[in-house]
């Protein structure tokens, strides 16, 4: 006997226990070909026994799992190990891989001297599926984790801290391994800090919750000792016989210096329009006031004319009357004169401005405390358009009483819907549309809508819409509003684009 194989099958001793075994059992000469095994093996291959033997390791192994059996085979034929342990891709006949364990020993025939390998393989395909899963999801889980965008923080029941994002390293200014195990109190700036620890012991004891699930505006403090405002959300993770914390933290700095910047420039656009208000009113005035007082003039005139055709000599206080009343008269109208210069004089500081960004500010201030309406407020804003040559809060204004002005005009309306849109019109002018769904403009309106005084609000002034022609036409553009046939009304202004302001 020369070969192994015709040993170990005539070997009944040996058969019976191959046969008895729970798991697959082949032997393998050392140059990868299958000498012997038991009909577990084959049946885990989907094969008979028969159309196991004699064929090549390689046929019930996975591509790319070859080469590292193939690397512990070239350890064992060279002597440098006597046995090894991997886990390895089967292949079944038809065609699906599986997840064993293989533990290979080498070994010497007794008869023949001749060495081969015995390897017993163990099905573990459901642990290793289950485990590969589990890191999967714990390596999304990870992702999320290190990539979101608030700060996460994970503590248990004594508060010490257990895990720490990206994102908190950033907000805090530590590094994960310098907080890790640390109580979550060194992030806080007294008082909160000396009572956090209270919460959980209460939360534990009472089951009282007064931050878990809630979230709520709390005080962060860096590690450099500033302190900031951030909004705090915490979930409970019960673990076994003990419980989590999960703390979502949200920097709230740029928020409210949003909100401070939204705040200023609400105050400034109500400076704005109080002094653009006043500027019409007074242009309205001066030009309305013009008119009796140069008539005054002419009626002094024409009276001292009278009684000189009538041979009546005027008494020195009555002349002296006339001659001071006529020239009051002419000082009060050169006063109307300068106050009408004085309205049109000055542009403001105008500077080129990107126009969907003063939209989206006016719009958020006037759409502040109109929640209740229940406007859906839809945004067609167009990319990449030229910037326009503005002094911003007055345009601002424009578009907060247009936007307001609309709101106002579906109070009623069923289907209250605001659209603003802009696009690059001809002429090299951008084109910004208002658009409502109420209940449109009556045409006797509508003839005389941008005219000083004329409103259709029951307490309205009927300035509005006026300074806002003003101001557009001040900044070389137009405005018009047309009434709509399937109801409501669009407002369209344009203004010119910065180059061509320029030059």
């Amino acid at each position: 006997m020369n070969n192994p194989r015709d040993h170990i099958a005539e070997d009944a001793p040996l058969r019976s226990v191959l046969e008895r075994a729970g798991v697959g059992i082949k032997q393998v000469s050392l140059d990868g070909i299958v000498l012997d095994t038991n009909d577990k093996f084959a049946e885990m291959v989907g094969r008979a026994r028969g159309d196991v033997v004699g064929r090549s390791l390689a046929t019930f192994t996975h591509p790319d799992d070859q080469a590292a059996e193939q690397a512990m085979i070239a350890r064992l034929r060279d002597g440098t190990i006597a046995a090894y342990t991997i886990e390895k891709r089967h292949l079944h006949a038809d065609g699906h891989s599986f997840w064993t364990r293989v533990t290979s020993s080498l070994v010497r025939d007794p008869i023949s001297s001749l060495p081969y390998y015995v390897a017993i393989v163990e099905d573990v395909d459901s642990r290793v599926r289950a485990q590969r899963d589990l890191e999967e999801r714990e390596t999304r889980l990870r992702t999320i984790f290190e990539t979101a965008p608030d700060s996460i923080i994970v503590i248990d029941e004594a508060g010490m801290i257990l895990n720490f994002s990206r994102s908190a390293e950033m907000l805090f200014g530590y590094l994960g391994g310098e907080v890790l195990g640390k109580n979550v109190s060194m992030l806080m700036p007294a008082p909160y800090r000396d009572g956090h620890d209270g919460y959980i012991r209460r939360y534990l004891a009472t089951g009282e919750k007064r931050i878990i699930g809630i979230g709520r505006i709390v005080v962060g403090q860096r590690r450099d000792g500033s302190v900031f405002p951030m909004e705090l959300a915490v979930g409970e993770m019960p673990l076994h016989d003990r419980h989590l914390f999960t703390g979502f933290i949200r920097d709230l700095t740029e928020r409210r210096e949003t909100e401070k910047r939204l705040q200023d420039l609400q105050t400034e656009l109500l400076h704005v329009g109080r002094v653009s208000a006043m500027a019409q009113l007074a242009s309205a005035l001066a030009h309305e006031v013009n008119q009796p007082l140069t008539a005054i003039g002419n009626y002094l005139q024409a009276a001292r004319r009278f009684m000189a055709a009538s041979g009546i000599a005027p008494g020195d206080r009555v002349a002296e009357a006339l001659d001071k009343a006529a020239a009051q008269t002419e000082r009060a109208g050169q006063v109307v004169r300068t106050m009408r210069a004085f309205v049109k004089k000055g542009d403001g500081a105008r500077r080129p401005e990107i126009l969907n960004t003063a939209i989206e500010e006016a719009c958020a201030l006037a759409m502040a405390g109109l929640s209740d309406l229940g406007i859906r407020l839809n945004f067609d804003l167009a990319h990449g358009l030229p910037e326009v040559m503005i002094d911003k809060v007055p345009i601002q204004q424009v578009v907060v009483n247009l936007v307001r002005n609309a709101a106002e005009a579906m109070r009623d309306s069923e289907h209250r819907e605001l659209t603003i849109r802009d696009w690059l019109a001809a002429d090299d002018r951008v084109a910004v549309e208002i658009r409502d769904t109420g209940p449109g403009l009556a045409p006797e309106v509508s003839a005389q809508l941008f005219q000083p005084f004329v409103t259709t609000k029951a307490s309205g002034m009927g300035m509005g819409l006026s300074i806002c022609r003003s101001i557009i036409n001040s900044h070389g553009g137009s405005i018009r509003a047309e009434a709509l046939a399937e109801g409501g009304t669009r407002f369209v202004f344009d203004l010119p684009v910065a180059d061509e302001v320029e030059a």
